[in-house]
Parts: structure tokens; C-alpha cells; sequence
């Protein structure tokens, strides 16, 4: 009798577990709720990461913000490259004047580990028979130039190091594609939504002076 007693305990107890429901969020869920949405992610012309929560405006807008020195809404060169120089030296880790491999992979692993995922807006989609989109791939999908690997794209010689002569070459390189009509200046309005910040359903022209004829 008492074991038969205990046996239906024992099963009263199950049901009411099952009846209960599992315990703890579901996987892939918030505390119960919808997954959180990722943060957006803006990678500069010389490869420095920018990020901000959903919801808000787009990184490239910190970007510009921080380089535009003066504070009068326009990028000059000298503004360009003093901000590529600035990120130059936070890769330099051993201050040695140039950024070997170590540090390119720091940059890899630690700065930007986002690349390394395969959770982004692309990773390279083929377009075509035997046609990869590198506009989708590595860093071109975060930013304003399709250049998938902005540290290594520096590297003018193959050498696998970048000198500060280099790093400058790849950043007067850069705004003159971020300044096709050569007045010696980027406005807010040049700045085109990038792969990612398509894929968010942010295809708008960011704030500012209206885009300049032909672009």
C-alpha cells in the first residue's frame, strides 16, 4: 500500500511539472521575449569600429562627428588623414611605426571580432556564375568603401606590415572615393548607406546639405 502511494505521488508531482511548462526562456530568446537585436556596426575608412544600439542613428554619424575637427560640417583632407592617423597609432600597439601581423589580428579578433561571425549582413554573396560581391564581405559591409579588409588593403608592397607612409597613401586613397568631385571636402550628405545599414532598412540620406548633382 505504501509503495502504491508513493508511486502516485510521484506521478501527481510529474503532471504538474508538465502542466507547468518548461522553466526558463526559450533558446534564442530574451528572458522569454523576442531575441535582442544586434547592434548596428559602422567600420571607418581606416577600419575603426563604431557602434551604437538599435533604434539609434547609424555610427557612421559618430564617425564624422569625431573627425570633423572643427566642428563645421565638412571633412577636409587634412581632418581625413589626421583621424587616419590617430586610428594608425591605437593599432600601433608597440609603437614601433608600423602595424605588423600581431596587431592586424588583434584587430581581427578583439577590435572588430563582428567580422570573424558569419552572422553579418553578407559575407560574400555571389552575384553571378563564379562572381563573389565583396561589397557584402568583411568590412566593405559596414562601410563606406568596399574594401573588405581596410588594414591589409594599406599594405601597398605585400610585405605583411603597414608603414605610416603607407597608412597615409591608403587614407588619401580613401577620400579621394569619398570625394569624387575633388572640392576638398566630405559632406554628410556623401555618406551612403552602407550594405549593413541597408540591410536594416536605413537606405536614406543621412542629415544634411543635399546630395550633390550626379551622385
Amino acid at each position: 500500500m505504501r509503495v502504491r502511494m508513493l508511486a502516485a505521488a510521484a506521478g501527481a508531482l510529474l503532471m504538474a511539472g508538465c502542466m507547468g511548462g518548461p522553466h526558463g526562456p526559450p533558446p534564442g530568446s530574451d528572458e522569454g521575449g523576442p531575441p535582442r537585436p544586434r547592434v548596428q556596426l559602422f567600420i571607418s575608412p581606416s577600419g575603426q569600429p563604431f557602434r551604437a544600439p538599435p533604434g539609434e542613428a547609424y555610427p557612421s554619424a559618430a564617425w564624422f562627428a569625431e573627425a570633423d575637427a572643427d566642428r563645421d560640417g565638412r571633412l577636409t583632407r587634412s581632418e581625413f588623414r589626421a583621424d587616419a592617423e590617430h586610428w594608425f597609432k591605437a593599432l600601433d600597439v608597440d609603437g614601433d611605426g608600423q602595424i605588423v601581423m600581431p596587431e592586424v589580428s588583434r584587430w581581427e579578433e578583439t577590435l572588430v571580432p563582428e567580422l570573424s561571425r558569419f552572422d553579418g549582413p553578407g559575407g560574400g554573396v555571389a552575384r553571378g556564375r563564379n562572381v563573389l560581391d565583396t561589397r557584402r564581405e568583411g568590412a566593405a559591409a559596414y562601410s563606406l568603401i568596399n574594401e573588405p579588409h581596410p588594414i591589409r588593403g594599406a599594405d601597398a608592397d605585400f610585405s605583411m606590415r603597414v608603414s605610416a607612409a603607407e597608412w597615409r597613401a591608403a587614407a588619401d586613397r580613401r577620400f579621394a572615393l569619398l570625394d569624387p568631385d575633388g572640392d576638398g571636402a566630405i559632406l554628410p550628405s556623401d555618406l551612403r548607406p552602407t550594405p549593413a545599414q541597408r540591410a536594416q532598412g536605413g537606405d536614406t540620406a543621412p542629415p544634411g546639405r543635399p546630395p550633390r548633382p550626379g551622385r
